[in-house]
């Protein structure tokens, strides 16, 4: 899913370490990076929160249903 505009991407970060299956970055160049890694976390996202305190767009691929369900009930409500 192509996600744009995420206002608040410290609470981002903490739906997607609350999912349960895996949850993967898509890089420009179509490498999958981990986005429940804290390390991958911090690599691949270093960039766009130094630049900026909103993420402008990312694609990223959740495999589990209720994932994708919890990320969406995020983007459309905000933090709970």
């Amino acid at each position: 899913m192509k996600i744009k505009n995420i206002d608040n991407p410290e609470e981002f970060l903490k739906v997607i370490d609350s999912c349960q299956g895996k949850v993967e970055l898509i890089t420009d160049d179509g490498d999958r990076l981990n986005l429940k890694s804290k390390l991958c976390q911090l690599v691949s996202l270093s960039t766009i929160f130094s630049s900026s305190a909103q993420i402008p767009e990312m694609e990223i691929v959740a495999h589990e249903l209720e994932d994708s369900k919890k990320i969406m009930d995020f983007l459309m409500r905000g933090p709970m």
